[in-house]
């Protein structure tokens, strides 16, 4: 008798992750869902597609961005009805195992889904960290690339799959979902590494997550706020996508090896002639003060 065709397909990008990706990989190996794992590489040099293919994922290159990577994964999964989309380096517990196992029996494939937001170690700031993202979460629907994706092949398609634009793909992609369809969190925690906090320092990268998610949803273009955060923008590695702040690993990325760009952001109100406070208006004058 051949085995049952998988009823779900996994796609996890990956840039540089030869150091998480066996763990996830293993976390998958325990799933209790028929699945096939499409590794979908955006250049790697560390070994990371070997590693993949000798664990029995399938590995297709596509070009660097996480958007493209994504969508290229989805491509190459076959036929699988569902499909299930996570950052290389979180871990998919047993519990949450389950968790997905349950949903996907209920069969709803005009719903998606979700995992709770949490981070490895036990660190106060990682706990207040999650606990922001609970309150974004419930306040302003924002779902990160981190808490992973479910949804079934025929949604993905229609909504148009990842929009590849170089920062905010997951965001995009959960705004579109939710003006079709019911999207729900299910029962169970995705842990990521904070490697990129640790990295790049804890408060810095909390600020600048959370200022770039908020002026992406103010409308400011994804390529302006890519040309503001620098060079990491652009791999699949860590941009910010989404994650609790917006950058979400996709892979190890530029990120390994170079430090993100400085943001200044400063907020002002638009001057009004005859209301500026300057010390030069007695000399110029309200209109031109202003």
């Amino acid at each position: 008798m051949s085995p049952s065709p998988p009823n779900l397909g996994v796609v996890v990008p990956t840039l540089n992750e030869a150091d998480r990706l066996p763990l996830l990989l293993a976390d998958l190996a325990r799933l209790p869902v028929a699945h096939t794992t499409v590794v979908a590489d955006g250049g790697s040099t560390d070994g990371t597609r070997d590693l993949a293919l000798r664990r029995g994922a399938r590995v297709v290159e596509a070009p660097r961005g996480r958007g493209v990577q994504l969508n290229a994964g989805a491509r190459a999964v076959g036929e699988a009805p569902w499909l299930l989309f996570l950052h290389a380096d979180v871990r998919l517990s047993a519990e949450a195992g389950e968790a997905l196992a349950a949903w996907l029996r209920r069969g709803d494939r005009e719903r998606a889904a979700f995992f709770r937001f949490g981070l490895e170690g036990d660190d106060w700031f990682w706990r207040f960290l999650e606990f922001g993202q609970r309150l974004r979460e419930r306040i302003y629907g924002l779902v990160y690339g981190d808490q992973g994706l479910v949804v079934s092949r025929e949604l993905f398609h229609d909504v148009g799959g990842y929009p590849e634009i170089p920062l905010m793909e997951d965001v995009e992609i959960l705004r579109r979902l939710r003006r079709r369809v019911r999207v729900e969190r299910l029962p169970a925690t995705l842990r990521a590494s904070p490697r990129r906090y640790e990295r790049e320092g804890r408060c810095y990268g909390w600020l600048r997550n959370a200022a770039l998610v908020s002026l992406y949803l103010a409308g400011v273009g994804p390529e302006r706020l890519a040309a503001w955060y620098g060079p990491m923008a652009h791999g699949s590695g860590e941009a910010p996508s989404g994650r609790a702040g917006p950058a979400a690993d996709g892979g190890g990325g530029p990120g390994a090896s170079r430090k993100a760009s400085r943001i200044l952001l400063v907020f002002a109100k638009a001057p009004v002639p005859g209301r500026v406070k300057t010390r030069l208006a007695s000399a110029l004058g309200p209109a031109a003060a202003a």
